[in-house]
């Protein structure tokens, strides 16, 4: 057993823990100056506009770019474990029927948890590093067939199986609307989920990795960075940008709309990042991938980031606000046929692999994270009073 000796002297950091260097990583790291982010030592919007969402899973988990033959070997390795085992099939319908009003996400917490009962996940402390990735392969291989069991069964549909020759954004589209969906919309979701794998220590790989510092089982750190992401802070803005536009509705209705929340200090959805101080380099790849397809509604987009910007710039001179991943994210899952209540569990379904490959790494290293907190309450000790 590990004994962690409390530092000397405590050493405050900011609120949140802004800017404090709590590890070394190589999986990839966000230059928010510079409006540039990376896995590994790639820009991870080129591997999204060039590479399949499998070629850059086997990136942040084996470390290396594959290439065609072992590329292939890797897809048809990962498909092969899409399907869920029966112990989990079976309860999926009380699940569901229990996170009705919660929604698909609030559900796989539950299944994420079953399945690594069912497939025998041991800690990651007492098993070797192949064995751990391996773990890593079977829940991140089943996330989206979890999420979309779970969203068709809360509608009274059957789940629809997963099909190993499609990839996994495409099958992921599948196992969702039971159609087969057309390249293009495949490939643009892909894209989002290639461009979201991974962001730095944010707070739902920053638990992860906290998890799995504890030396507890890969299940049970990937059900504890869905929890963080489930907080409207962190990943539940995507439907909320698409709000906005709604509540907006007509270009004539921008400014006073805009003007009326920003002066009421309210925080408009989509724009602003805790990073970022330029444009997100997600948003500019996704903006792209919407006017590809065009419409009134990419048009609408296009036109209020704009006008949003403008005003923002007026009314807070001197911050940097714009679009960030969630605005135009919403924008092309709405176009590929994705309903509002999957962005979110849509998210997870990219992000699982990048907490994966913070799990592998924190694995590899012994020490517990174990921070201090300084007591402000009442003066210690005061006798404990007797029942009257």
């Amino acid at each position: 057993m590990s004994i962690n000796r409390a530092p000397a002297t405590l050493v405050d950091a900011p609120r949140g823990l802004a800017g404090v260097v709590v590890t070394d990583t190589r999986i990839g790291d966000v230059r928010g100056n510079e409006g540039f982010y990376h896995y590994r030592e790639y820009s991870a919007v080129e591997l999204a506009q060039t590479r399949s969402f499998e070629d850059v899973w086997h990136l942040l988990v084996h470390g290396d770019l594959p290439d065609a033959r072992r590329g292939a070997a890797f897809t048809a390795e990962t498909a092969a474990l899409r399907r869920l085992p029966e112990e989990v099939r079976a309860v999926l319908p009380a699940i569901a029927a229990a996170s009705a009003r919660s929604g698909p996400l609030a559900g796989m917490r539950t299944a994420l948890s079953l399945l690594g009962a069912a497939k025998g996940f041991r800690p990651v402390y007492d098993i070797d590093a192949d064995r751990r990735r391996q773990d890593t392969l079977v829940a991140c291989a089943a996330v989206p067939a979890l999420l979309t069991a779970l969203y068709r069964l809360g509608r009274g549909l059957d789940p629809v199986e997963p099909r190993e020759d499609l990839s996994y954004a495409a099958n992921y589209l599948y196992m969702l609307t039971g159609c087969e969906p057309d390249p293009e919309r495949a490939r643009a979701v892909e894209q989002y989920l290639i461009s979201t794998i991974d962001h730095g220590f944010n707070a739902s790989t920053f638990t992860a990795r906290v998890i799995a510092s504890t030396g507890a089982d890969v299940a049970a750190c990937l059900v504890g960075a869905v929890g963080a992401l489930s907080g409207p802070l962190h990943g539940g803005a995507p439907s909320r940008a698409l709000d906005t536009l709604d509540a907006i509705g007509t270009p004539d209705r921008v400014d006073s709309w805009i003007r009326e929340r920003v002066l009421a200090g309210e925080r408009i959805m989509g724009f602003g990042h805790a990073v970022y101080r330029t444009e997100d380099p997600r948003s500019r790849m996704l903006r792209e991938t919407a006017q590809r397809f065009g419409g009134p509604r990419v048009d609408f987009a296009v036109e209020v980031e704009r006008r949003v910007e403008a005003i923002l710039a007026e009314l807070k001179p001197g911050r940097e606000l714009h679009t960030n991943v969630e605005f135009y994210a919403g924008v092309v899952m709405e176009l590929c046929g994705l309903p509002r209540e999957m962005f979110t569990p849509t998210f997870a379904a990219a992000r699982v692999v990048g907490w994966s490959a913070n799990v592998l790494e924190q694995a590899q290293d012994s020490k517990i994270i174990r921070p201090a907190a300084r007591y402000v309450g009442r003066k210690a000790p005061v006798a404990v009073p007797q029942p009257a």
